[in-house]
């Protein structure tokens, strides 16, 4: 073989190696598309600020005794593992893939950690391959189908609705109002006006055109079935729900209430009053109003095994009741002996 065959060889080789290189960067940190109908968490999860999420198997949460880094557990809180070392907030599991608002970081090394820490990031559900898709203050993130949609706290015009697909790229402002992205259903995005009214509207994700559902003042819908659940603003904030087909409505509590979550065949929710503050649960169908717990709580967040919560501005300890049968109140002890393990 010639020099110059073999230099026209090693030549080629090279630039071969460069190719795949430059191939997998590309292309080998993309993720798998999801299915039609995909969303990242529920809705009442993402309203009470995403502090736990559950897919077929696992259980992802915000750890409150490890500063609020995202931990997995089992449904009956066994096989606890930590994923990242940075507190998390509006945790969404889509396809094989992990994404959350992610900031302070506890160190310069170790267990996912990364140099910049605001902002919203995707891994793997064990914590791999954690990448950054938008680098700045966000929040109120949910994934549905194969868009990241999330509220920009740093564009110019104040906190403004934004969307992106899977891997950071296509990044675009939709509007400069506050829309709140937390209720998915079928590749539709519910949320109630916050500018000229406070209407329901629905966000169409295969267009991002937009459609005003119902013209009533309802604050944080959520939708489940036919029903829309939401807090009444023009009845001193009760809890109701309305059909969107039969056009009917049902005032499902006539407390005023400072948040809710829906959950099956409940509805749990923080009862406002200077008196008689509590956590309360009522079925959908409006019966069966039972109190959980005296006092002001907050972070209703639901699994399929438990609810979670905390009393107001007190994130630990992190207190627990069935999600159905009795209430039976304790306190969220496995989670506290993972972080003490971990730390």
């Amino acid at each position: 073989m010639s020099k110059k065959v073999l230099h026209f060889l090693i030549l080629l080789s090279a630039a071969l190696i460069v190719v795949i290189i430059a191939f997998l960067s590309i292309y080998g940190s993309r993720v798998a598309t999801n299915p039609a109908g995909t969303v990242g968490n529920t809705a009442g999860n993402l309203y009470n600020q995403g502090l736990f999420c559950e897919d077929t198997s696992k259980v992802y949460f915000s750890n409150a005794y490890d500063g609020g880094t995202l931990y997995s557990m089992n449904p009956d809180e066994t096989d606890f593992k930590k994923i990242t070392s940075g507190a998390v907030k509006n945790i969404n599991v889509a396809g094989n893939h992990l994404y959350y608002n992610q900031s302070n970081a506890s160190g310069g090394s170790g267990l996912g950690f990364v140099l910049n820490v605001s902002g919203i990031y995707r891994s793997t559900l064990k914590g791999n391959s954690q990448s950054c898709l938008f680098q700045g203050l966000s929040s109120n993130l949910i994934v549905l189908n194969n868009t990241v949609y999330y509220l920009n706290h740093d564009d110019p015009d104040g906190p403004s609705l934004y969307k992106m697909d899977l891997n950071g790229n296509e990044n675009q402002k939709l509007s400069s109002t506050i829309i709140i992205p937390a209720s998915g259903f079928d590749g539709y995005l519910y949320y109630h006006g916050t500018e000229k009214d406070h209407y329901l509207y629905r966000l169409d994700s295969s267009n991002d055109s937009t459609q005003v559902l119902w013209k009533q003042n309802v604050w944080n819908p959520i939708k489940q079935g036919d029903y829309i659940y939401y807090m009444d603003i023009s009845s001193n904030y009760r809890l109701c729900r309305y059909h969107l087909t039969e056009d009917t409505i049902q005032v499902l509590s006539n407390d005023r209430i400072d948040m809710f979550n829906v959950y099956g065949s409940y509805v749990y929710f923080q009862k406002s009053s200077s008196s008689e503050p509590a956590l309360k649960r009522i079925r959908i169908d409006g019966t069966g109003e039972e109190v959980i717990a005296d006092g002001i709580y907050e972070n209703i967040s639901i699994t399929s095994n438990y609810v979670y919560f905390n009393k107001y501005k007190e994130s630990t300890p992190v207190y627990k009741t069935p999600t159905n049968g009795p209430v039976k109140v304790s306190e969220f002890v496995g989670a506290e002996e993972a972080a003490l393990e971990n730390n």
